[in-house]
Order: C-alpha cells, then sequence, then structure tokens
C-alpha cells in the first residue's frame, strides 16, 4: 500500500527531474546496460524546500520503523549519502560520520571519518539503492570498527532486484526507503508524465530488467 510520503516523494523526484524516463531513447548505464529510466538522487541537493521535506518524512519514517532512542549515530556512505546524513543526523539530534569506500591509504589509512565508538548503534544513509550491493561493503566498514549497523536509509529503491534485497537480510541489514519506481511510476501516471506507449516500456524494464533490450 502506498504511503503519503512515498507519494510525496514519488513526485518530488519527478518535478526536480531526479527520475527520468527515455523510452525512445534509453540510457546507458555504468554497466553498459541500456536502461528506459534513470535516477539522479544527486540533483535533491540543489531543491532546498524538497529536500527539507524528504528530510522530514526520513526522520519520521526511522522514528517508526526503528525507534527514538534506537540509534546512536548517523553515517553516510562516501560521497552520495554524505550530505543526506548530515541532514537527518541534524533532525534525529545525532552525531554523524560517514564511511569510505576503502581506506584513504595514507595519514590515519582511516575508512571512517567522524567519530565512531565501538558499540555504537548506525544507520547507514544514502541516496538510493538498486540491488543493495555497496550497502553490505559500507555495513561491513562500519562493523569491522567496531560499530552494530542493522539498518540502512534511502531516499529511492529500485524495488526491482529482489535478490540483492534479500543478501541485505542475510546480512542482517533491514533497508529503508522513502518510494520505489512504482511509487514513481504510479505519480507519472496520475499526471499523464509519458503517453501509454512509452509507460508499458518503462514497466517492461521495470518487470524484467536483467531481461529488457531496447526494441530494434
Amino acid at each position: 500500500m502506498q504511503t503519503d510520503a512515498a507519494r510525496i516523494t514519488a513526485r518530488i523526484l519527478l518535478e526536480t527531474r531526479s527520475v527520468l524516463m527515455r523510452p525512445d531513447d534509453p540510457f546507458t548505464l555504468t554497466s553498459g546496460r541500456k536502461s528506459p529510466v534513470y535516477v539522479d538522487c544527486r540533483r535533491l541537493i540543489a531543491f532546498p524546500r524538497a529536500r527539507r521535506r524528504l528530510m522530514d518524512m526520513a526522520a519520521a519514517l526511522i522514528e517508526e520503523k526503528i525507534g527514538f532512542e534506537s540509534l546512536d549515530v548517523v553515517a553516510g556512505g562516501e560521497t552520495a549519502g554524505i550530505p543526506y546524513a548530515a541532514w537527518l543526523a541534524d533532525r534525529l539530534m545525532l552525531p554523524m560520520c560517514y564511511v569510505r569506500k576503502k581506506p584513504k591509504g595514507f595519514g590515519r589509512n582511516a575508512r571512517i571519518e567522524g567519530n565512531l565508538e565501538p558499540g555504537q548503534r548506525a544507520i547507514l544513509v544514502e541516496d538510493l539503492a538498486t540491488d543493495g550491493g555497496s550497502k553490505l561493503s559500507f555495513v561491513e566498514g562500519l562493523r569491522e570498527a567496531g560499530a552494530e549497523c542493522a539498518h540502512t536509509f534511502v531516499v529511492f529503491h529500485y524495488d526491482i532486484f529482489p535478490a540483492g534485497i534479500e543478501k541485505l537480510r542475510q546480512g542482517g541489514v533491514t533497508l529503508h526507503a522513502l518510494a520505489t519506481w512504482w511509487d514513481v511510476i504510479a505519480a507519472a501516471e496520475e499526471d499523464d508524465a509519458l503517453d501509454a506507449a512509452g509507460m508499458k516500456v518503462v514497466r517492461a524494464f521495470l518487470d524484467d530488467p536483467e531481461g529488457w533490450a531496447p526494441a530494434g
């Protein structure tokens, strides 16, 4: 069931063009795979009113799903998660740190920047989740530093790669998100943001992202 937060988030993502749908001219992803949809949550940092609403909803979601006094620190994932972690830490009145993809290789050779004490309960924050792979790496970094990390939050979750979410679950991590592609599609259909033929292409991709190929 779609929540009000999911509906509002989807509309913000569409309005700010943080999600794009190009069924006739697919995007080329880093992997080389073609996709009729693209997500760029980094754009959101340029829209202060929109991001304020998103972070207010994120804080409410975390308090509802995890608890009001069940976390000790907010950890951002390098690099896209850092601004979101900072805004969330402020709203949750918690310290903030960030975790690197790998140790920086000089000085303290640290992977964690900021202050993280052994035994602290951390939530990993990033901008989005596709298959969840990078989340496990960041969580491992936090755990290696002595923290407990059983939760990760993202603004947007693709929600089309169930195997990745199962890996997170097996790793003892619960994913929390404000919206998914299905919420965006629902909002786009309500607003006639894409014609019926284009929406059919997008839905075909979301239903089978591994097997999808552009026409022609």
